[in-house]
């Protein structure tokens, strides 16, 4: 390993292993150097222009933090939403996105995405920025998630969304009131006033 491809692996391991094109061409470093790495399968191709270290990498949320990188104007919702509060036992089988109805959805290999559109008043609604692993991720706070849920109660399972409205309420003290409030930006609130309630 020469010097140069050197210093684009530890650029990577900066980087929790996982970079895109354009991360990797403002830091310096050449097509020749990120193509010898590729040849030499110190870093792999996991998506377009998306790259990360062949030892494989330190990030806690990768499908998260890839994502990001690849949709900017994406929100984490629904049941991944709901796995990252912890409020569902439920494993997600895709990173579920949320994107502003008539924008561009980008068609992703790694990690599996399913994308939802949102009207702007429904998409802007309880944005949270996290930093996972010096990534900024949008995620749906869980008041509105568990309103999102009931809007996609067909998608996401009933059961799903009436259990995740209980640990919010329960176990995670969010307060009935603020659910509500998301329940009717999300025209919901008819359909779960009657869950509140049983739980309250």
């Amino acid at each position: 390993m020469d010097s140069k491809e050197a210093k684009l692996i530890n650029f990577l391991k900066k980087k929790n292993g996982l970079a895109s094109y354009a991360d990797i061409m403002e830091a310096g470093f050449s097509k020749v150097i990120l193509k010898n790495s590729l040849t030499s399968k110190r870093v792999h191709k996991v998506d377009r222009s998306l790259y990360r270290l062949a030892e494989g990498d330190s990030l806690s949320n990768p499908d998260l933090v890839a994502t990001s990188m690849r949709v900017p104007h994406g929100v984490v919702c629904l049941i991944s939403a709901l796995s990252f509060h912890s409020a569902t036992d439920e494993i997600p089988r895709y990173v579920d996105i949320a994107i502003p109805r008539g924008s561009h959805a980008n068609k992703i290999q790694y990690p599996p995405v399913k994308y939802y559109r949102f009207n702007m008043k429904t998409w802007e609604a309880g944005i949270e920025e996290h930093k996972i692993d010096d990534c900024k991720v949008k995620v749906y706070n869980l008041a509105k998630t568990v309103a999102d849920c009931f809007k996609f109660r067909n998608k996401v399972g009933v059961n799903v969304a009436q259990e995740a409205l209980k640990i919010a309420v329960n176990e995670k003290k969010i307060k009935p009131k603020t659910i509500m409030e998301y329940a009717k930006i999300c025209r919901v609130d008819r359909i779960m006033r009657p869950t509140i309630e049983a739980i309250l």
